[in-house]
């Protein structure tokens, strides 16, 4: 069994793959098992086939997904760390509810950008019960979402963006609050600077310069024009018309460098409170920012 350290306390996979059990619940999963230099069981994360099949069996053994297929070349999510995100929300929501993990469909959470893979509402509402709004600008990902959805019998709403300008705007109905919202913003600016920063990792890993991504992405998924800087500010700015409608607003962070521009914006914007949230998943340390209009005296759910 590989380790993988930092994890959230809570989360299912903090002690990394266990192939054993994964294997009782989806046996294929063999076929792409080797071992790695130390003995242990793992795949192959550079083959994409490989990957989709470990999300499979971690989504069936873990958290009840019988079905679950995205289209070709859709990004492919580590489930472990995304999942770790949703541990994080719930610790941030616990604070306006007593200390106590907040359960149930009552608490309302906004997923933008959800993508074909629907993988915060599959994970998150199987974890804390929550009901969730999930939206994305690609018609393949709703439908892929839809799909995924139906046939597992999940109550999730699925909304389509119809201005891929806006963020909340189109997606948030009149007079509906969100007690948090996430999302994992297009990181890069371009793509090229995509296909760079694919290159330098296979690089890294040894892997030369031809290899894959291995979780794979659309366009949508995984540039926009500013990067994800440019997308988190629209974020802010858009975010203040929707001040009362949330008590939290969220986005994953990739890059440290990020962080100081953004807190600059929101600052500008007036929010009461910011929060940089560290989540350390394996060998790296991964983030995400948060920011409320509510004085801490008016948070409560």
């Amino acid at each position: 069994m590989s380790v993988k350290h930092k994890l959230h306390p809570r989360n299912r996979h903090r002690e990394g793959y266990d192939f054993e059990r994964l294997l009782v619940k989806s046996p294929e999963l063999a076929g792409v098992m080797t071992l790695n230099p130390r003995g242990e069981s793992t795949i192959d994360f550079s083959d994409q086939a490989a990957v989709r099949m470990l999300n499979r069996a971690l989504l069936l053994t873990y958290y009840d997904v019988d079905f679950w297929e995205i289209p070709e070349s859709y990004l492919c999510p580590p489930i472990p760390g995304r999942v770790d995100y949703i541990h994080h929300l719930a610790d941030l929501l616990a604070e306006a509810n007593g200390g106590q993990i907040p359960q149930g469909r009552d608490i309302r959470a906004l997923d933008i950008g959800t993508g074909a893979s629907l993988i915060y509402p599959l994970t998150g509402q199987y974890e804390y019960g929550w009901h969730f709004t999930a939206a994305d600008i690609d018609p393949v990902s709703i439908r892929s979402a839809r799909q995924i959805c139906q046939k597992n019998g999940l109550g999730v709403t699925i909304r389509l963006q119809p201005d891929p300008q806006d963020i909340f705007t189109g997606v948030i109905s009149p007079e509906e609050i969100f007690h948090v919202t996430l999302c994992n913003p297009p990181f890069h600016a371009s793509p090229e600077q995509g296909e760079r920063g694919s290159r330098r990792k296979w690089r890294n890993l040894g892997k030369g310069d031809t290899a894959a991504l291995n979780f794979g992405g659309q366009n949508a998924e995984l540039w926009c024009p500013g990067g994800e800087i440019g997308f988190i500010a629209r974020m802010i700015e858009e975010s203040a018309d929707f001040a009362e409608r949330c008590l939290w607003f969220t986005s994953l962070v990739s890059k440290q460098d990020s962080l100081r521009p953004l807190t600059r914006l929101l600052k500008r914007a007036g929010v009461a409170d910011t929060r940089i949230v560290e989540m350390g998943q394996g060998q790296k340390v991964s983030r995400f920012i948060a920011w409320t209009y509510y004085p801490e005296r008016q948070r409560s759910l």
